[in-house]
């Protein structure tokens, strides 16, 4: 039976991790991930050093915590988007990844983190975890015979994809829209999907003001995170 010291010591740990996790995603924001220190972060969040040191052991860890977060919102939103105006699975997964380009693109601060989201070990596996769910979710009509174990390979292959084309800002020639027809294009020949469905999706997510949806994400779970201290 849990004692109430080791309740009372579970509590505080839980309230010491979400008050750092809001404090990161504030100064990830700010300033960047790579200019933040573990210092700052336990002064902003008012969770002593040692506290704090205890609960994360680094960065790194911090960081991969907050790529859930980001995630489930991602995919939550989403969901929600689209109520009413298609349940159809492949145009789910043009509308989040979109979603996604777009958060990537709004601030350099994150294209950082995506950036050391998809190349650090603990956050990359929380990445490839997460999606391969997905994917099974999504496609699993095209590949009914799959294990999650085919669906995982395939998700190293679209998270390569979503990397480099998360990583490279647009430009004149190289605009938001030819970004993610791109990315659309590139990423479903590789789940073999007819080119008159890809071209549905491209203009389906046409539709949308992502901009303003990639603003409304980062802003709920910066809420979230501060629901929770």
């Amino acid at each position: 039976m849990i004692s109430t010291e080791e309740k009372s010591l579970h509590y505080r740990s839980e309230q010491a991790k979400s008050k750092v996790l809001h404090a990161a995603a504030k100064l990830f924001l700010e300033k960047g991930y790579t200019e933040t220190t573990l210092r700052e972060l336990s002064a902003t969040s008012g969770v002593n050093y040692g506290s704090l040191t205890f609960v994360f052991r680094s960065k790194e860890k911090i960081l991969s915590e907050l790529v859930g977060f980001v995630l489930d919102g991602q995919f939550d939103f989403t969901e929600k988007l689209l109520t009413g105006k298609t349940d159809d699975k492949i145009l789910f997964y043009a509308t989040e990844t979109t979603l996604q380009l777009y958060m990537a693109e709004s601030s350099e601060h994150i294209r950082e983190l995506y950036s050391l989201a998809y190349s650090q070990q603990a956050s990359s596996d929380i990445i490839y975890q997460k999606i391969t769910l997905k994917l099974s979710e999504i496609f699993k009509e095209r590949y009914p015979d799959f294990t999650q174990g085919e669906f995982y390979e395939k998700e190293l292959a679209s998270a390569g994809i979503m990397r480099n084309y998360m990583t490279r800002p647009c430009g004149i020639y190289f605009t938001m829209d030819r970004k993610v027809k791109a990315f659309l294009e590139n990423t479903f020949l590789l789940y073999e999907i007819p080119r008159e469905k890809i071209e549905e999706a491209i203009q389906f997510v046409s539709q949308f003001d992502f901009e303003t949806l990639a603003q409304q994400v980062i802003d709920n779970m910066l809420s979230y995170l501060e629901s929770k201290t």
